[in-house]
C-alpha cells in the first residue's frame, strides 16, 4: 500500500514516521539512562548510609547496645530509597555474621545468620568479608556488606544493607509521557512542513512524468511546454534527457511526414497517369465521333452510330471517374440555385426526346 501512494504523500508520511520512530528510540534510551542513573544514585545513597552506620555503629557494637542500635538503624534506613514501601532495609551484624539489630525485624530477625547462610534462593553470601563489597542477587536485589572495625583494627561486626529490585525500576509512565507529548508536537509541526516540502520536491517529478506522457500525444509542429529546471542535479539530467527525447521525436515525426507527403505525391502521380490513360482512350473516340457528326451528320445511320459511340465513351469515362471518387474522397458541395436550372434543362431535353419518340413512325 505504501508504494501505491504518490511521492508527494510518501515524503510527509515518511517524515512523520521517522519522527515517531526517533521519539520512541529517544524515549527508550532516556529510560535506560534514567534507570542506570537511578541505580547509580541509589547505590550512592546506600554507600553514604553505610559510611554513617560504620561511624556510629562502631561504639554500639563494642558496647553491645542493642537498643541504641535499633534506634540508629531506624534513622539510617530513612536515608534509603524505597524504605516506605518496605523495599529497603539495614542491619548491624556481629562478628559471626548474625543479626545484631535491624530496621526490619520481620525480614531480618535478631540472631539470624546472614553471612555464610542460605536465607533464601537468592541470598547466598560469603562467610567472611574483608572489605566493603556489593552483591547482586539473581532476583535483582542488591546487598552491601561493610566490615566495621575498632580503632586497633579488630573486627566488631558488619553493616548490612539490602535493596529490592523494585527500587531500581524506572518510572516508565513519567518517562513516556513527556516523550509522547514531544513526539505529538513534533509530528503536528513537521507534518504540514513535510507535506509542503514533499509537494515541492514532487512537483518537478510530476511535471517530467506529465511531459513524458505527452510525448506520444503531441502532434507534429506543436510547441512543447518547456520542462522545469529543478535544482537537483539528477532531476536536471532527467529533464534534459526528456527534452532531447521530445526534440528527437519531433524531428522523427517531421521526417515521417515529409516521407508520407512524398509518397502521396508519387501515388497521386501514378494515379493521374492511370486516370489520364483511362480517359484519353475513350476521349479520342469521342473527338472522332464529334468530327464525324460535323461532316456526315445528315446521314441517319452515321448519326446513330456516332451518338452510340459518344454514349459508350461518356459512360466509360463516367465509370472511370466513379471508381476514382472513393479514393479521392471528394466532399460534396452544397446545392446551389444553378443546379436546379441544370436539372430543369436536362428534364426538358429528356421530355422532348420522349415526345419525339412517341411521334415517330409506328
Amino acid at each position: 500500500m505504501w508504494r501505491r501512494l504518490p511521492y508527494r504523500q510518501q515524503v510527509p508520511l515518511g517524515l512523520s514516521l521517522a519522527v515517531l520512530v526517533s521519539a520512541s528510540l529517544v524515549t527508550l534510551l532516556a529510560a535506560l539512562f534514567a534507570a542506570e542513573s537511578a541505580r547509580t544514585d541509589t547505590l550512592a545513597r546506600v554507600g553514604r548510609a553505610a559510611t554513617l552506620l560504620d561511624a556510629q555503629g562502631r561504639p554500639l557494637l563494642a558496647a553491645d547496645d542493642t537498643f541504641r542500635a535499633f534506634t540508629l538503624l531506624r534513622d539510617t534506613a530513612g536515608l534509603l530509597p524505597g524504605v516506605e514501601a518496605g523495599a529497603s532495609r539495614a542491619a548491624l551484624l556481629d562478628a559471626a555474621g548474625r543479626v545484631f539489630a535491624s530496621s526490619a525485624p520481620q525480614r531480618l530477625r535478631l540472631g539470624d545468620a546472614v553471612l555464610g547462610a542460605q536465607r533464601d534462593a537468592a541470598a547466598a553470601l560469603p562467610m567472611t568479608v574483608a572489605q566493603r563489597r556489593w552483591f547482586d542477587a539473581d532476583d535483582g536485589r542488591v546487598r552491601l556488606v561493610d566490615p566495621i572495625r575498632s580503632e586497633d583494627g579488630q573486627l566488631l561486626g558488619y553493616g548490612f544493607f539490602e535493596v529490592d529490585a523494585s527500587v531500581f525500576a524506572p518510572d516508565w509512565a513519567a518517562l513516556v509521557r513527556p516523550a509522547l507529548l514531544g513526539a505529538v508536537l513534533a509530528v503536528t509541526l513537521l507534518a504540514p512542513i513535510g507535506w509542503t516540502v514533499g509537494q515541492r520536491m514532487a512537483r518537478p517529478v510530476t511535471e517530467i512524468a506529465r511531459a513524458i506522457e505527452n510525448l506520444s500525444q503531441a502532434r507534429t509542429g506543436e510547441a512543447r511546454a518547456p520542462l522545469p529546471s529543478p535544482g537537483d542535479a539528477e532531476l536536471g539530467r532527467i529533464a534534459a534527457a526528456v527534452q532531447r527525447l521530445g526534440e528527437e521525436i519531433d524531428e522523427r515525426q517531421r521526417a515521417q511526414q515529409r516521407a508520407l507527403s512524398a509518397e502521396r505525391l508519387a501515388a497521386v502521380g501514378r494515379l493521374t497517369g492511370a486516370m489520364a490513360h483511362e480517359i484519353n482512350n475513350p476521349l479520342g473516340g469521342l473527338i472522332n465521333a464529334v468530327q464525324t457528326l460535323r461532316l456526315r451528320g445528315a446521314d441517319d445511320a452515321v448519326r446513330e452510330r456516332s451518338l452510340d459511340l459518344l454514349a459508350r465513351g461518356l459512360q466509360q469515362i463516367r465509370t472511370t471517374v466513379a471508381a476514382l471518387l472513393p479514393q479521392a474522397r471528394v466532399e460534396d458541395r452544397a446545392l446551389a440555385a444553378t443546379d436546379l436550372d441544370d436539372v430543369l434543362l436536362l428534364a426538358q431535353s429528356t421530355a422532348r426526346a420522349g415526345v419525339d419518340v412517341a411521334d415517330g413512325p409506328g
